[in-house]
């Protein structure tokens, strides 16, 4: 094992360090990694800006990353199903407590959760890592390591579109075709959409979207209203969308989406934006349209079976074109 634990670590907005840190020890249940595969995440780029996310806010030095895959180095005495030298995906969302919402298989929601880069947890941004073991999940053979580190950003994909209740024949809208909006997209398809529209400001997103599959691009221009944008939609598919999944977190999307969804329809909301915006909520209550929140992801490597299944999805596309910057830390 190479001496010293070489680790990226913020410390203020702006103020980002590498700094060599002491290799931790494996509790019980957990296991010592050797990370190999790190991803940027979009949140990592935002606290490094701005020092905070929401209610979350870095008052200490905090090591990024959270997007990753490593090989297992040491397990702890407990640790029964690695072994030093298995190649895993990490979960970076490990409840502390076995709390109702751990009980009732939420455990994303869990206030006590750990998650990686998230203060005041530590990501795994770094040389070794130490995470429970339960959360860490072999690779197949025929996956790398880079691909192992994108199935964390696949995993909001899979959740996003299981809370909007797609399924085979859906039609589906999706605001925004940034990363998250991309694998929305790759999973939907999967799950059986049969026509999904796309939107977002930036061509060469959506011209990177048509490459994945997306049926119809629609461009978004400054200024339209959010009613005539939904408009258009329609007139896309020739009806409104059973669902649609909203990436952006911007509000003048959020009442697109809400807009454009037909009468018995589902919005996700899987964007973070202001923490107040104005919809009309009073369209969707008359019109039963259900709105519903997305945080992380839960229950998507829950077995080698369902691993296997959720990298069939990602593997329908380039990997690496969606998340084209990789940190390789050895």
């Amino acid at each position: 094992m190479a001496e010293g634990n070489l680790s990226v670590v913020l410390h203020a907005p702006g103020d980002l360090r590498v700094e060599n840190r002491p290799i931790p020890e494996p509790g019980p249940n957990e296991v010592l990694l050797q990370m190999h595969s790190v991803g940027i995440c979009g949140s990592d780029v935002h606290y490094w800006q701005h020092g905070r996310i929401g209610d979350f806010v870095v008052t200490k030095p905090m090591v990024l990353g959270h997007e990753a895959s490593g090989r297992v180095v040491k397990v702890g005495s407990a640790v029964k199903h690695l072994e030093a030298g298995d190649r895993v995906a990490i979960e970076p969302g490990a409840p502390r407590e076995m709390d109702e919402f751990f009980k009732i298989g939420r455990y994303n929601l869990s206030p006590t959760i750990f998650f990686c880069a998230t203060p005041p947890d530590d990501g795994n941004l770094c040389r070794y890592y130490k995470h429970s073991a339960d959360f860490c999940y072999k690779l197949p053979n025929n996956v790398t390591f880079e691909e192992g580190a994108l199935i964390e950003p696949l995993s909001v994909g899979i959740h996003a579109c299981r809370r909007a209740g797609v399924t085979i024949g859906s039609s589906v809208l999706i605001c925004g075709a940034g990363p998250i909006g991309l694998v929305c997209l790759l999973v939907a398809k999967a799950m059986g959409a049969s026509h999904v529209v796309i939107t977002d400001m930036l061509p060469e997103r959506l011209t990177m979207a048509k490459e994945l599959g997306a049926d119809f691009q629609l461009k978004v221009n400054r200024g339209v209203e959010p009613q005539q944008l939904a408009k258009s939609v329609e007139d896309l598919l020739g009806a409104q969308p059973h669902v649609t999944i909203e990436c952006s977190g911007v509000e003048s999307s959020i009442q697109t989406a809400i807009y454009a969804t037909r009468s018995g329809g589902a919005v996700a909301l899987v964007g973070v934006g202001p923490q107040m915006v104005t919809v009309p909520l009073i369209n969707a209550a008359l019109r039963e349209v259900d709105i519903r929140g997305v945080f992380r992801y839960c229950n998507t490597l829950t077995s080698p079976t369902e691993f296997e299944r959720a990298w069939t999805i990602f593997s329908c596309a380039v990997a690496t074109t969606l998340c084209p910057l990789i940190s390789m830390i050895r």
